[in-house]
């Protein structure tokens, strides 16, 4: 399945909170849009694999995604180099997206920044004919996206460009919710301890930086993104 947009990070949940206000947007403009989860998310404090593949599964359906694929890398511990490299080109040239939206390349979580570097270096290579890769017996064509954003997590990033979201909040945070194991929920009944993203005032932060990306272009919620080159439009009235 050729996909509009794949948004590829690290952890389940991660897509959610990063930039779920502009999938809804462009599920709702009938674009087809996939999330590859890079790991299982196995080393979170609350929850289980299996319950974070479940929760991924309730989210999925909410946003309205085409496919949702986990790739099982190593939580914590995977690298940027060939072997993690080689599953996301795979991944990469499975879906021929043409844009990839791809973790922070710097934030708080060290898995977040070093995720971003991967996804940034597989992209690339993904577009090396000489890099062979394959899907069951066929090998796969080369494919680059032609633009490749990155979402802002947990630190305060400027973001070189932001998306209205605000008819897409509320679904958004649905999303989120779904995560019950991760985020502030009082029906989930749970004696595991509370962490920096299950206490209440986690998403009100969010919303917050939501709040305030919006301010910039006139909208009540914005999400925000980065981009290592520079962007164009065609016409300046489009800008806002």
């Amino acid at each position: 399945m050729k996909l509009d947009i794949l948004v590829i990070t690290v952890h389940p949940d991660d897509a959610e909170l990063g930039c779920s206000g502009t999938i809804l947007k462009h599920v709702a403009l009938g674009k087809k849009v996939g999330v590859v989860d890079l790991t299982r998310g196995e080393l979170g404090t609350r929850g289980t694999v299996e319950s974070r593949a479940e929760e991924a599964a309730e989210s999925s359906a909410l946003l309205g995604l085409s496919i949702r694929e986990n790739l099982g890398l190593r939580d914590g511990f995977f690298k940027n180099e060939e072997y993690e490299q080689l599953e996301l080109i795979k991944a990469i040239r499975k879906y021929q997206p043409e844009i990839i939206i791809g973790n922070a390349l710097y934030d708080r979580h060290p898995d977040h920044g070093r995720a971003g570097e991967l996804i940034n270096d597989s992209c690339f290579l993904s577009g090396l004919r000489r890099i062979e890769t394959k899907s069951g017996e066929s090998y796969q064509a080369p494919h680059r996206p032609r633009l490749l954003l990155q979402l802002i997590q947990d630190q305060y990033i400027k973001p070189d460009i932001v998306v209205d979201v605000s008819d897409y909040w509320d679904k958004k945070l649905a999303s989120i919710r779904a995560f019950k194991s991760q985020f502030f929920n009082e029906n989930y009944d749970t004696e595991e301890p509370q962490t920096y993203i299950s206490n209440p005032a986690f998403l009100k932060v969010i919303e917050a930086r939501a709040i305030e990306y919006g301010k910039y272009i006139g909208a009540k919620y914005a999400e925000g993104f980065t981009c290592r080159r520079l962007l164009g439009v065609d016409n300046l009235f489009d800008l806002r």
